[in-house]
């Protein structure tokens, strides 16, 4: 009798949604055996209900003792098949792990390529993908002669970070001189040009040989940095319709970076003036936030069902023939909407598959949106953020 994946999951219990991969998981067979330092009586039923096992540590940042927890549980059940938490702010720990078990995925080695920023810009350059020009600086001298070769505006941010945390727009010799005295000195960072473009995404998922197996694009109304800056209300799209060139660059982006059996969120740049694509940034995991719910309401689908049949059956089943328009709409408990949530529905809840109180960059209430048409999704997201 073949035995049952043994399927670590670190961090089982958050963000709330990512609990949905272990129950996946374990619905598909796998044995399911998480770690983290929440108490047990802590976490949820469902969570609860989807592990086989729980070992809880009294710190999840001290190696040694998540070291001792896949010991045991390789000890217990035998040979850990993989280890994943879908968390960007794990995904080290996660890559640790791989290495000193052995275990199919990322490892230690595979950390630079896919986390600094500096050493993205080389493999997106080593397959002809256009970046934006900058790299990493020391001290005063060091970025003043960057901005002496691309001018300001240029954009400061941690050469590993995720979004737009701790970025930088500076304008002038005075901005730059506040950043020195403000910024973090444990952070290295890295001054890019300014581009005038909108980020666009290319999402996904790919199976253990690479393929592709499920894509998306995701459209922002406005810069990640203007929201978390002016702490504005913000809109994000995955579209129905899908134009050819950033399927193609991602495509090639999928393939230069490895990315195996790993969820992906590829960002580039669309230039305002030609149209034409420039490179940003990888994550090797789910976007963040809300977002991976949409891949469900776009397209009618259960990804987390999906991922588990991939891990485990090495194949993706889904129908992808039914995509439509899917937004995410937020809006903030300070700010005088001039309708309510009650006139949201009354008007528009045709539209409205699901609503979630949130926090942060994805506002205090957001609500998804599925349309057949553009203008639909166009018109609900101007009524839901009109101010009073």
């Amino acid at each position: 009798m073949e035995r049952a994946l043994n399927f670590v999951v670190v961090s089982p219990h958050h963000p709330e949604n990512f609990q949905l991969f272990a129950s996946a998981l374990r619905a598909n067979g796998a044995t399911v055996l998480g770690i983290s330092d929440e108490p047990y009586e802590n976490l949820s039923l469902r969570t609860r209900e989807a592990l086989t096992e729980y070992y809880r540590v009294d710190n999840m940042e001290d190696y040694q003792q998540m070291y001792q927890a896949v010991a045991y549980f390789a000890h217990r059940y035998g040979k850990i098949d993989r280890i994943e938490s879908h968390n960007e702010y794990w995904m080290e720990t996660d890559a640790r792990l791989r290495t000193d078990f052995n275990v199919a995925g990322l490892k230690a080695k595979d950390m630079d390529r896919i986390k600094q920023k500096s050493k993205m810009k080389e493999i997106f350059r080593s397959i002809g993908v256009p970046v934006a020009e900058g790299r990493v600086f020391d001290d005063w001298d060091d970025a003043k002669q960057i901005v002496d070769e691309l001018g300001y505006p240029v954009i400061v941010k941690p050469n590993i970070g995720v979004g737009a945390s701790d970025t930088w727009r500076i304008t002038s010799d005075e901005e730059l001189s506040a950043f020195f005295v403000e910024r973090n000195t444990a952070t290295t960072f890295i001054m890019e040009e300014f581009i005038d473009g909108d980020i666009v995404t290319f999402d996904g998922l790919t199976d253990h040989e690479g393929r592709i197996v499920f894509y998306q694009q995701m459209l922002y109304d406005k810069p990640a940095l203007d929201i978390i800056s002016q702490n504005i209300d913000s809109f994000v799209h995955y579209p129905s319709e899908i134009p050819e060139d950033i399927i193609e660059l991602g495509r090639q982006c999928v393939a230069a970076f490895d990315v195996k059996e790993r969820f992906f969120h590829f960002e580039f740049f669309r230039l305002k003036t030609d149209k034409s694509l420039v490179a940003l940034e990888i994550n090797c995991r789910p976007p963040g936030g809300p977002m991976v719910e949409m891949f469900n309401f776009g397209n009618s689908i259960d990804i987390y069902d999906q991922y588990a049949q991939v891990i485990l059956h090495q194949k993706f089943t889904a129908d992808l023939s039914q995509r439509k328009n899917c937004g995410y709409v937020s809006r903030k408990r300070y700010n005088n909407y001039l309708y309510t949530q009650d006139d949201i529905y009354a008007w528009y809840g045709e539209f409205i598959v699901s609503s979630v109180i949130t926090e942060g960059v994805f506002g205090d209430v957001g609500y998804f949106i599925v349309t057949d048409k553009v203008e639909d999704m166009t018109r609900v997201v101007r009524f839901i953020q009109e101010l009073a």
